[in-house]
Protein backbone atom coordinates (compact mmCIF):
# COMPACT_ATOMS: atom_id res chain seq x y z
CA UNK A 1 0.00 0.00 0.00
CA UNK A 2 1.71 3.03 -1.25
CA UNK A 3 -0.69 5.93 0.41
CA UNK A 4 -1.22 5.68 4.45
CA UNK A 5 -4.28 6.41 6.24
CA UNK A 6 -3.22 9.85 6.87
CA UNK A 7 -2.20 10.41 3.45
CA UNK A 8 -5.44 9.45 1.80
CA UNK A 9 -7.39 11.78 4.89
CA UNK A 10 -5.51 14.80 2.78
CA UNK A 11 -6.99 13.96 -0.16
CA UNK A 12 -8.91 16.42 -2.50
CA UNK A 13 -12.35 16.28 -2.50
CA UNK A 14 -14.20 16.93 -5.78
CA UNK A 15 -16.75 19.55 -4.89
CA UNK A 16 -18.85 19.23 -7.53
CA UNK A 17 -19.19 15.15 -7.11
CA UNK A 18 -20.17 15.46 -3.55
CA UNK A 19 -22.67 18.43 -4.63
CA UNK A 20 -24.29 16.33 -7.26
CA UNK A 21 -25.92 13.70 -4.85
CA UNK A 22 -23.60 10.93 -4.89
CA UNK A 23 -26.03 9.02 -2.24
CA UNK A 24 -25.96 5.83 -3.42
CA UNK A 25 -21.68 5.98 -2.94
CA UNK A 26 -22.77 7.39 0.65
CA UNK A 27 -24.78 4.39 1.29
CA UNK A 28 -22.03 2.10 -0.63
CA UNK A 29 -19.19 3.62 1.87
CA UNK A 30 -21.47 3.35 5.17
CA UNK A 31 -22.61 -0.44 4.30
CA UNK A 32 -19.06 -0.93 3.41
CA UNK A 33 -18.03 0.62 6.70
CA UNK A 34 -21.13 -1.74 9.01
CA UNK A 35 -20.02 -5.07 7.70
CA UNK A 36 -16.13 -4.47 8.08
CA UNK A 37 -17.43 -3.52 12.04
CA UNK A 38 -19.60 -6.27 12.26
CA UNK A 39 -17.21 -8.84 10.92
CA UNK A 40 -13.97 -6.82 13.34
CA UNK A 41 -16.55 -7.64 16.05
CA UNK A 42 -16.82 -11.19 15.57
CA UNK A 43 -13.58 -11.88 14.84
CA UNK A 44 -12.34 -9.80 18.06
CA UNK A 45 -15.01 -11.55 20.13
CA UNK A 46 -14.39 -15.24 19.06
CA UNK A 47 -10.28 -14.39 19.67
CA UNK A 48 -10.49 -12.60 22.86
CA UNK A 49 -13.28 -15.54 24.12
CA UNK A 50 -11.13 -18.64 22.62
CA UNK A 51 -7.56 -17.64 23.02
CA UNK A 52 -7.72 -14.50 25.21
CA UNK A 53 -5.61 -12.61 22.28
CA UNK A 54 -6.61 -9.14 21.06
CA UNK A 55 -7.63 -8.43 17.28
CA UNK A 56 -3.86 -6.09 16.75
CA UNK A 57 -2.23 -8.83 18.85
CA UNK A 58 -3.18 -11.41 16.07
CA UNK A 59 -2.51 -8.58 12.99
CA UNK A 60 1.22 -8.43 14.28
CA UNK A 61 1.81 -11.70 14.55
CA UNK A 62 -0.10 -12.62 11.26
CA UNK A 63 2.71 -9.93 9.94
CA UNK A 64 5.28 -11.97 11.79
CA UNK A 65 4.16 -14.97 10.65
CA UNK A 66 4.87 -14.05 6.71
CA UNK A 67 8.32 -12.78 7.66
CA UNK A 68 10.60 -15.75 9.14
CA UNK A 69 13.30 -13.20 9.38
CA UNK A 70 11.35 -10.96 11.06
CA UNK A 71 10.74 -7.18 10.78
CA UNK A 72 11.56 -3.74 11.82
CA UNK A 73 9.48 -1.47 13.71
CA UNK A 74 9.29 1.06 10.96
CA UNK A 75 8.18 -1.64 8.92
CA UNK A 76 5.87 -3.39 10.41
CA UNK A 77 3.89 -0.15 11.75
CA UNK A 78 3.95 0.91 7.91
CA UNK A 79 1.99 -2.53 7.25
CA UNK A 80 -0.49 -2.39 9.95
CA UNK A 81 -1.18 1.35 9.38
CA UNK A 82 -0.05 2.54 13.08
CA UNK A 83 2.63 4.33 14.57
CA UNK A 84 5.57 2.83 15.95
CA UNK A 85 3.96 4.57 19.86
CA UNK A 86 1.41 2.51 18.87
CA UNK A 87 3.25 -0.59 18.73
CA UNK A 88 5.81 -0.74 21.11
CA UNK A 89 3.54 -1.57 24.25
CA UNK A 90 2.01 -4.41 21.83
CA UNK A 91 5.76 -5.62 21.13
CA UNK A 92 6.89 -5.92 24.71
CA UNK A 93 3.66 -6.99 25.94
CA UNK A 94 3.92 -9.80 23.40
CA UNK A 95 7.87 -10.04 24.48
CA UNK A 96 6.73 -10.61 27.74
CA UNK A 97 4.33 -13.58 26.95
CA UNK A 98 6.84 -14.88 24.63
CA UNK A 99 5.13 -14.76 21.65
CA UNK A 100 7.89 -12.64 19.78
CA UNK A 101 11.36 -11.87 20.26
CA UNK A 102 12.76 -8.09 19.48
CA UNK A 103 16.56 -8.20 18.53
CA UNK A 104 18.46 -4.81 17.93
CA UNK A 105 19.47 -4.73 14.57
CA UNK A 106 22.86 -5.66 13.37
CA UNK A 107 22.76 -3.35 10.42
CA UNK A 108 21.42 -0.61 13.15
CA UNK A 109 22.01 -0.75 16.33
CA UNK A 110 19.20 2.04 16.95
CA UNK A 111 16.48 -0.17 15.01
CA UNK A 112 15.30 -3.48 16.50
CA UNK A 113 13.80 -6.76 14.64
CA UNK A 114 10.60 -8.34 16.01
CA UNK A 115 10.03 -12.25 15.26
CA UNK A 116 7.57 -14.79 16.16
CA UNK A 117 9.33 -17.06 19.17
CA UNK A 118 8.78 -20.53 18.49
CA UNK A 119 5.78 -20.42 20.95
CA UNK A 120 4.27 -17.55 19.18
CA UNK A 121 4.44 -19.76 15.98
CA UNK A 122 2.67 -22.59 17.44
CA UNK A 123 0.16 -20.08 19.38
CA UNK A 124 -0.70 -17.90 16.20
CA UNK A 125 -1.03 -21.23 13.72
CA UNK A 126 -4.05 -22.55 16.39
CA UNK A 127 -4.89 -18.82 16.08
CA UNK A 128 -5.10 -18.59 12.45
CA UNK A 129 -6.97 -21.67 12.35
CA UNK A 130 -10.05 -20.50 14.40
CA UNK A 131 -10.11 -17.29 12.92
CA UNK A 132 -10.17 -19.04 8.66
CA UNK A 133 -13.41 -21.17 10.39
CA UNK A 134 -15.00 -18.02 11.42
CA UNK A 135 -14.56 -15.81 8.18
CA UNK A 136 -15.54 -18.73 6.50
CA UNK A 137 -18.42 -19.44 8.71
CA UNK A 138 -19.48 -15.35 8.20
CA UNK A 139 -19.04 -15.79 4.62
CA UNK A 140 -20.89 -19.10 4.44
CA UNK A 141 -24.33 -18.25 2.96
CA UNK A 142 -22.31 -16.58 -0.13
CA UNK A 143 -22.57 -18.35 -3.44
CA UNK A 144 -18.64 -18.66 -5.02
CA UNK A 145 -19.87 -16.69 -7.49
CA UNK A 146 -21.09 -14.01 -5.55
CA UNK A 147 -17.63 -14.15 -3.80
CA UNK A 148 -15.89 -13.44 -7.02
CA UNK A 149 -18.06 -10.65 -7.80
CA UNK A 150 -17.58 -9.06 -4.89
CA UNK A 151 -13.86 -9.52 -4.82
CA UNK A 152 -13.90 -7.90 -8.98
CA UNK A 153 -16.25 -5.03 -7.49
CA UNK A 154 -13.94 -3.92 -4.15
CA UNK A 155 -10.34 -4.38 -6.62
CA UNK A 156 -12.09 -1.97 -9.12
CA UNK A 157 -13.32 0.13 -6.07
CA UNK A 158 -9.84 -0.12 -4.24
CA UNK A 159 -8.59 0.92 -7.58
CA UNK A 160 -10.74 4.63 -7.94
CA UNK A 161 -9.99 5.10 -4.25
CA UNK A 162 -6.39 4.68 -4.95
CA UNK A 163 -6.31 7.34 -7.69
CA UNK A 164 -8.18 9.98 -5.82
Amino acid sequence: MSETAGDLAEAPVDLEVAASGGKAELRLWLRLLSTTNIISAQIRRRLREKFDVTLPAFDLMAQLDREPNGLRLGELSKRMMVTNGNLTGLVERLVQEGLVSRETDPDDRRAFIVRLSKTGKAKFAGYARENERLVLSLFADLSPETVQSLMDNLAELKASASRR
